[in-house]
């Protein structure tokens, strides 16, 4: 029971809030390509593979960043980088996950299977990014958002450019928000060596980050003009534009912890912007 334990740890099920960092763009495509009328069945397997598929992320990220962890005061004591597991259980867990992840999308079509390979190679690969990519808050939009294209292949069997679209504006908003998690660290980043939006953006950290929740709000609402969506889904894109300016209030003055505090309210604008696809499907 002691190392389930710490294999939770290691994959964050303490932490849900990377999971639904995840699991917001996947649905507004599900519902998207669906017209808000996603089938049981595939909504089920998405939810789960996209938990699954976070979770073995992190095995793989912190079997990445073992040398590097225990240099950082917020990740000093994670399972991996503590001693208290060895590396390949890291990798065994992840292994396991995928394999499942694999297996739950096997009723889906092919092209959803090819994406997910793609999937896994990005998210596998994300971690190494940080040591030569000087925004790799980007690749990381791209593996969280994977989901997107993957969505709109299960139900309509072809990926058209709102889901790139989608995609693109998801990378926007990654760069956002996983900016204000990395200038919770850029001390300790700084030392070891570590590349992060936080400390390619500089004093102008703030500004990027602003800009890019600009860019990523005004095509995820461009989108959803496109599908017909009316009045809910604007009200919700208006109350995550609310969210995106207090953040902004919360990272001026780049205390640690508001930073981290606007980095958890990212979970609240992804569901206001999925409530208001969803509410106004349901509500038409």
């Amino acid at each position: 029971m002691n190392r389930l334990k710490l294999y939770a740890l290691l994959v964050r099920a303490h932490k849900p809030i990377g999971i639904l960092l995840l699991l917001w763009p996947t649905l507004i495509a599900l519902w998207l390509a669906s017209g808000g009328h996603p089938e049981p069945g595939v909504l089920c397997i998405y939810i789960v593979g996209t938990a699954l598929m976070r979770s073995a992320g992190c095995a793989i990220n912190d079997y990445a960043d073992r040398d590097f962890d225990r240099f950082v005061k917020r990740t000093e004591q994670r399972p991996l980088t503590a001693g208290k597991i060895k590396s390949w259980e890291a990798l065994m867990v992840a292994a396991v996950l995928a394999i499942v992840s694999f297996l739950l999308i096997l009723p889906l079509n092919a092209l959803t299977k090819q994406l997910s390979v793609a999937a896994v190679i990005i998210a596998a690969s994300y971690p190494y990014f940080k040591r030569f990519f000087a925004i790799p808050q980007a690749y990381l939009g791209i593996a969280f958002g994977f989901g997107i294209p993957m969505g709109f292949a299960s139900v309509t069997g072809e990926v058209p450019p709102a889901a790139w679209l989608l995609l693109l504006a998801n990378v926007f908003w990654a760069v956002a928000y996983d900016t204000e998690y990395a200038m919770v660290d850029r001390d300790d980043d700084l030392k070891i060596g570590i590349k992060t939006s936080a400390i390619t953006f500089g004093r102008y950290d703030v500004l990027a980050i602003m800009l890019c929740y600009a860019v990523a709000l005004a095509l995820i609402w461009a989108v959803g003009l496109q599908y017909g969506l009316g009045l809910w889904f604007s009200v919700g894109m208006l109350v995550a534009c609310g969210f995106a300016l207090y953040h902004y209030t919360l990272i001026r003055g780049r205390d640690r912890m508001r930073c981290f505090a606007a980095f958890n309210n990212n979970n609240w604008l992804g569901a206001a912007i999925f409530g208001g696809v969803a509410l106004d499907y349901l509500l038409r």
